[in-house]
């Protein structure tokens, strides 16, 4: 085992001990615990076992559980991480009992002191999940489970995830009515930790690149790690408003240099390589569905993350990224949109250009140009934009 791998180990043990703190956090904050939670603590608060111990139990049930989705290739393909799942529940359980332990003088008594500490839970629940993420070397038993469970019914990543939440919540709420008559764990800060946990994780991706060089084999060199173009060939990459001619401009540069532009030659590109339906690229490229439906279930806008759970933009996103490096490694061309400055990011050879332009002018292009009616093209140019920057900052982290 490489260097590089014991210290992704050692970064997701760390993360594990980070999440269980953050859960311990939100859940002494007395308004509700976490969705993924919700469950063990409404037993542990009903019976003699620790929270810690009933989450110990729960997890490995999901892992026998799995047992019977996964077909035997699956099993067989997927073994290590399979196993590695018993090991990471103990873990997590311990450490979640640990962390109860180690906050037991936390007893906040104002709302306003217990909503407090619910963010401050919420935030160092989201660090972990983060540097979960950025180690991308396991996964806790929970999101294997939803993981297997996706494949098994031909679901969505995402939307499994977000149905197991919403499941483990209302299986909580029942056995508290069951059990002590009353729903008791569950309150306004479960529902607030499902809301913004997820968009915390999203503000810090970009920040834990700290650790890229120390969990990355620094022996390999750049051309292993991601393919160049050849020394002659020029890319440039042009990012645009809606409105602002960044099409135009591209064709006109096209036509100057003697060189291809690729724009919605894209579209038939990307459903060959992905699979998928030319019309649906064409009505969804370049945004994704609800922000904060996305950041709920926990999406993180890095590789490990699309690695984990392809839901269809992720799919059409890697088709296109790749797309993108073979054609600047055949040939010098000019490439609209598609976070293409973001994939090329490493090339010396790329020039980056953004198009903007005033509101007055963008307006007119729209009504003149691609026949949107004079009294939506306002509505118009800010929802294309603001799912252009929504597109961009989830899948490269950057503004």
């Amino acid at each position: 085992m490489t260097k590089p791998v014991l210290r992704r180990y050692l970064l997701f043990l760390v993360a594990i001990f980070v999440n269980a703190f953050g859960i311990a956090f939100i859940t002494k904050a007395l308004l509700g615990t976490s969705p993924i939670t919700s469950v063990t603590y409404v037993l542990s608060m009903c019976s003699p076992l620790t929270m810690g111990q009933w989450t110990i139990l729960l997890n490995l049930l999901f892992v026998l559980l799995e047992l019977f989705l996964m077909t035997r290739r699956d099993l067989k393909e997927d073994l290590t991480m399979f196993l590695l799942q018993i090991p990471i529940s103990l873990c997590f359980g311990t450490f979640i009992d640990c962390s109860m332990n180690l906050l037991t003088a936390l007893n906040p008594v104002h709302y306003l002191s217990q909503l407090v500490i619910l963010l401050i839970g919420c935030f160092i629940l989201a660090a972990g999940i983060t540097l979960e993420v950025k180690a991308n070397i396991a996964m806790m038993s929970g999101e294997y489970f939803v993981r297997v469970l996706s494949k098994r019914l031909h679901k969505e990543f995402g939307f499994v995830k977000l149905g197991f939440d919403v499941s483990l919540v209302c299986i909580a709420c029942l056995l508290s009515l069951i059990f002590m008559s009353g729903i008791y764990g569950v309150r306004e800060g479960t529902v607030i930790a499902a809301l913004v946990v997820g968009p915390i994780v999203h503000f810090l991706s970009p920040y834990y690149r700290i650790f890229d060089d120390w969990i990355s084999d620094n022996r390999q060199s750049d051309e292993t790690l991601q393919p160049h173009a050849p020394a002659d060939n020029v890319i440039i990459t042009i990012a645009r408003e809606f409105g602002s001619g960044g099409h135009l401009l591209g064709e006109m540069l096209a036509k100057e240099l003697g060189i291809k532009v690729y724009d919605k030659e894209f579209i038939h590109l990307a459903a060959e390589a992905s699979g998928m339906d030319e019309n649906y690229i064409r009505q969804n490229e370049q945004s994704i569905p609800s922000y904060w439906l996305k950041c709920i279930v926990g999406e993180g806008a890095s590789e490990q993350s699309l690695t984990r759970s392809l839901s269809s933009d992720d799919i059409l996103f890697v088709a296109e990224s790749r797309i993108i490096q073979r054609l600047a490694e055949k040939e010098s061309c000019i490439i609209i949109g598609r976070c293409a400055d973001f994939v090329l990011r490493d090339n010396p050879n790329l020039i980056k250009v953004f198009c903007y332009c005033d509101h007055d002018t963008a307006r007119r292009r729209c009504i003149e140009e691609y026949a949107v009616q004079p009294d939506t093209a306002d509505a118009e140019i800010r929802r294309i934009n603001h799912n252009r920057i929504a597109h961009y900052e989830y899948y490269t982290g950057e503004k």
